[in-house]
């Protein structure tokens, strides 16, 4: 049986992990995260070296039912609000200012796959310990797709044994994807991985923010339109505006305007509509673990 089988579907259903990143980066990311997961959205992932990772890990002790993993962070994007890595002894992680690099390019020039190693287990480790129920592993910014890391991606997921995102994309998918060198090594991860049990997206989209504001209803309506049979993975952003989210991202009315329509009933209306069926990562955490 395949993996949607598996987990009760049929082949020919649209099944769609309706994901929200960037929980624990600040106040405004929980507060907005929080009730997208009350609306349509079915899972999310924190960010355990920012500053507002305690917030959200108690929230995260006080609703248990809430399905959160682990965004992988190796960078912090931002010129004004920064952070820094957990781990000690990973200079190649750290700037001149202390915080991380704020783009992937320098942190793929600067650190090693030992230094990432050290530094993500750290960040599954203070998310285990904070009492969050991780229920799987995604990556901020991408930055730990670059081949150079991503043996890394895969053997944290084997070792905490939890389903992580892994696209299902192929040489010229992933050179859109930016992933222009090493692609027969990146293949041959994804293939390794999904023969070890893990399951494998079908399609993704991360075309989240990138949408003028007062257009995200029908962008994001869009973005659901894409996607064809099997399982598939949508990348949200969603946050409270306000002054604080202004402070910190040049998106902020994007990431607002997300929050909005996926807790009011907008995008819960468009799946119901359009057949689609949504899923989080807690039956994929019991799908990999079973097998493993």
């Amino acid at each position: 049986m395949t993996d949607i089988e598996q987990l009760g579907y049929s082949t020919s259903d649209r099944v769609v992990v309706v994901h929200v990143d960037d929980l624990g980066m600040a106040p405004s990311a929980n507060e907005g995260g929080v009730q997208a997961l009350d609306g349509a959205a079915t899972c999310g992932s924190v960010m355990a070296p920012c500053p507002a990772f305690e917030q959200i890990a108690q929230v995260a002790r006080e609703r248990p039912e809430l399905d959160l993993g682990v965004h992988l962070t190796l960078n912090a994007e931002y010129e004004h609000y920064r952070w820094g890595p957990i781990a000690k002894l990973v200079p190649g992680l750290v700037s001149p200012d202390g915080g991380m690099w704020r783009t992937t390019a320098e942190t793929v020039e600067h650190a090693s796959a030992p230094e990432v190693d050290r530094e993500l287990r750290a960040q599954i480790d203070r998310a285990l310990e904070a009492g969050i129920d991780v229920t799987h592993l995604d990556s901020h910014m991408g930055t730990v797709f670059n081949p150079k890391f991503a043996q890394v991606y895969v053997s944290l997921a084997r070792d905490y044994r939890l389903p992580a995102f892994i696209p299902r994309l192929a040489g010229e998918a992933l050179r859109r994807a930016d992933l222009p060198s090493n692609l027969e090594l990146y293949v041959s991860l994804i293939e390794r991985a999904e023969n070890s049990g893990f399951p494998i997206f079908d399609h993704f989209n991360s075309d989240s923010l990138q949408f003028p504001p007062g257009t995200g209803a029908d962008h994001n309506r869009a973005r659901v339109d894409g996607f064809g049979a099997g399982i598939s993975y949508l990348i949200t952003h969603c946050a409270r505006g306000g002054k604080e989210l202004e402070s910190i991202a040049p998106d902020w009315r994007q990431r607002d305007e997300e929050r909005q329509i996926y807790s009011d009933g907008t995008m819960e209306r468009h799946f119901a509509d359009s057949g689609v069926k949504t899923l989080g990562m807690r039956p994929l955490r019991e799908l990999v673990r079973a097998r493993l």
